[in-house]
């Protein structure tokens, strides 16, 4: 029986990652307090209290309790940092910035409640304020695995990453951890212990790596080893770094955040990479990568698919008539027509190229595959993009395939075309199948 948990740590702002709160500012100094509130209010969905001198703000806290507090270090009523232990004592997340950097200054921004801390001086400080407020309101948190077979342990780390927004699961073993992976696709990050009872750390890494590539999930192993061959035995399996045990929070915070950012970079650029960038929908390369792995599982599982290509009637019109601003956002409508009929039907769509556009629909019989495609022309057919005092309309025309699994991909989308050829020589705006031959009249 799997005991993984999942946690979402209660000290989080307001426990429950809400997409604004209220901001305690405080500030002596008008300038960079201004500019800050400023700029907190304009980027983020927070509404900000400006308090210039402890007084104020322990006068406020009495009252209410801020959902997160951002302050200097030195006040002119309190100049050794008396505001720190007055927002800890209060249970207040801070983000603290402060002017010097020296040990003393480092140990007191290491306290739990503390966020983060920045330079007051350097030159993004105001910037990486702001990302960080954006960051622990965001709606959508990122998720990290711990796994280690202390409990102890697990809960030594979540607690570190109480502050940070992330939503926690733990696991006590190799395989809960890959159950819970299985049973949560939101993972991003696995913080895993090299040394447990059932699989060490390499081997998990390796097993995760196998399911899941770098760009889904990342991987930071601990260990309290004082072996200095166990970081590289790691990352050679498929990690993404390494932590030695005992560990400084501070590290394990910026190695987590490094990595998370890093995996959101990743993701944006493969977003970039499959994405057309007029209509949002995958493009002709990520289709032909996507569709061969549904082939593959047609090949292996059997079942039954169909191919259909799309096509604008009278597009060269459209162009030719109202210029090629308007023809971008008739190819914007039809995007988004084929787009919410499929996703009801968890299909993959993507844009050819021009007025072309396919759909590849799988575990489905011909005839339910056709009334899919005749919903999308339809909802083609009634859908108005408006231009100055003209309601322009368009139709489609669609050819429609049942997947042949040892043809090749190409194969298969040339016997699409072919009665997408035979639906245009029709009449246009209708449907052609070569398992049927279907007809919607004009």
């Amino acid at each position: 029986m799997t005991r993984f948990r999942t946690i979402h740590q209660a000290r989080s702002i307001d426990a429950a990652t809400p997409a604004s709160c209220s901001v305690m500012l405080v500030e002596d100094s008008a300038a960079m307090a201004l500019m800050l509130k400023s700029r907190i209010e304009a980027e983020t969905a927070c509404e900000v209290e400006w308090f210039k001198t402890y007084a104020e703000a322990s006068q406020a806290l009495a009252q209410d309790r801020p959902g997160l507090a951002v302050t200097g270090m030195n006040l002119p009523d309190a100049p050794d940092g008396e505001i720190i232990d007055l927002l800890e004592e209060e249970g207040v997340p801070t983000i603290l910035f402060t002017a010097t950097l020296n040990r003393k200054v480092r140990e007191r921004a290491c306290a739990a409640h503390i966020v983060d801390y920045f330079i007051k001086d350097a030159q993004d400080t105001v910037d990486h304020i702001i990302h960080t407020i954006q960051r622990i309101t965001d709606a959508t948190v990122a998720s990290i695995l711990i796994v280690d077979d202390s409990e102890s342990a697990r809960l030594a780390l979540a607690d570190i990453l109480s502050l940070q927004n992330y939503r926690i699961h733990q696991a006590g073993c190799g395989e809960e951890a890959l159950a819970a992976l299985r049973a949560h696709d939101d993972i991003q990050l696995v913080v895993t212990d090299f040394h447990m009872p059932d699989m060490d750390g390499q081997e998990l890494t390796r097993r995760i790596r196998a399911a899941y590539p770098p760009e889904q999930v990342r991987i930071i192993g601990i260990s309290a080893s004082s072996d200095p061959f166990l970081s590289a035995a790691l990352i050679k399996a498929g990690a993404s770094d390494f932590v030695y045990r005992p560990y400084i929070a501070e590290e394990v915070k910026c190695r987590i955040s490094s990595n998370i950012e890093t995996l959101s970079h990743m993701r944006r650029l493969r977003f970039l990479a499959e994405r057309d960038f007029l209509t949002g929908m995958y493009n002709r390369r990520a289709f032909f990568e996507k569709a061969q792995s549904q082939l593959a599982r047609l090949r292996k599982q059997g079942g039954s698919a169909s191919l259909a290509i799309l096509d604008i009637d009278h597009f060269k019109k459209v162009n030719d008539g109202y210029g090629h601003d308007v023809g971008d956002q008739v190819i914007q409508m039809v995007a988004k027509a084929v787009q919410a009929v499929l996703a009801r039907h968890k299909c993959l769509s993507a844009r050819l190229g021009g007025e072309e556009f396919v759909l590849l629909l799988a575990d489905m019989t011909s005839d339910e595959a056709v009334a899919v495609c005749e919903e999308v022309r339809r909802t083609i057919e009634e859908a108005v993009v408006p231009h100055n005092a003209v309601k322009l309309r368009v139709t489609a025309s669609i050819g429609i395939a049942l997947i042949q699994p040892d043809e090749a991909l190409d194969n298969n989308l040339n016997a699409a075309d072919q009665m997408l050829y035979m639906a245009k020589e029709q009449g246009r705006n209708r449907i052609c199948t070569d398992a049927v031959f279907y007809r919607t009249a004009s």
